[in-house]
């Protein structure tokens, strides 16, 4: 039987094979991937600002919302480029979430949606 973090780890591995073989179809530079997969990560640095405002930046640039809106604007004006930008930070984020980081909470960095980060 699969655990609970396991089966989530594997939800999160077919969204990041989704966005992936999308990107991968979209005939897109994957140059263009490789430069910006780790760009949301620099969301981080609002923790420079104390917990509560490094939360809320990481956590404005770490759900489906910005992706989904960014795919949602792709569609309605034909925009290629916002696209491929829609499927890299899914991407990003599937990753994130395949790999345990999750959300973060006002309290610390490693408190995370699904659970804390690093040894107890």
């Amino acid at each position: 039987m699969l655990s609970l973090k396991t089966l989530l780890s594997l939800e999160w591995l077919a969204v990041l094979a989704a966005a992936l073989v999308a990107y991968a179809t979209s005939g897109c530079s994957w140059w263009l991937f490789a430069l910006l997969i780790l760009a949301p990560d620099l969301s981080m640095l609002g923790y420079l600002g104390g917990p509560a405002v490094g939360a809320f930046a990481y956590n404005a640039v770490h759900t489906l919302v910005a992706p989904g809106a960014l795919a949602l604007a792709a569609w309605l004006f034909t925009s290629p480029l916002t696209m491929a930008l829609a499927l890299i930070l899914a991407a990003h984020i599937a990753a994130d979430r395949a790999l345990g980081y999750g959300l973060k909470y006002a309290s610390g960095f490693k408190d995370t949606h699904l659970g804390r980060i690093g040894k107890s």
